[in-house]
């Protein structure tokens, strides 16, 4: 079975299903507690099931949190460093790598053997997943092996 896109035995599903369960309680609670004006309790449950759903890789659960989170007035962070690459496919992965040094796509696409216009299509899927909106941006990112 595929939990928000990971591959895992039957015992460790099963816990991490009821972590999804809970985490998902919570961010509910808090939106209903934000809403009744409970801000610092919202924040209490809004925070723990946004570490939660950030953890299990439940990236539209964690921004509804984060969106929450934001409505109380309590800045969430984003998430930085290495665990956004983790996201990526190993193809982008390379790609952003080697747009990090500068290459315009049609220099990528030389070196790995690929379209110009493939190269363009895996940065457009890989800019979200990192949290960047320009190609600027990725030289900033630390590009850990």
């Amino acid at each position: 079975m595929t939990l928000y896109g990971s591959k895992i035995g039957n015992g460790r599903r099963d816990r991490l299903e009821a972590w999804a369960a809970r985490a998902r309680t919570e961010l509910l609670y808090g939106e209903w507690l934000r809403r009744a004006r409970h801000t610092g309790e919202a924040q209490e449950q809004l925070r723990a099931a946004l570490e939660v759903l950030e953890r299990l890789g439940a990236e539209p659960w964690a921004e509804r949190a984060r969106t929450e989170l934001s409505a109380t007035g309590w800045s969430a962070p984003r998430r930085t460093g290495v665990d956004r690459f983790v996201r990526l496919t190993p193809q982008e992965r390379q790609i952003v790598q080697l747009a990090a040094t500068g290459l315009s796509n049609r220099d990528i696409a030389t070196h790995l053997f690929l379209s110009p216009r493939t190269v363009g299509q895996h940065l457009y899927k890989a800019f979200p997943k990192l949290g960047v909106t320009a190609r600027g941006q990725l030289a900033e990112l630390a590009l850990d092996e």
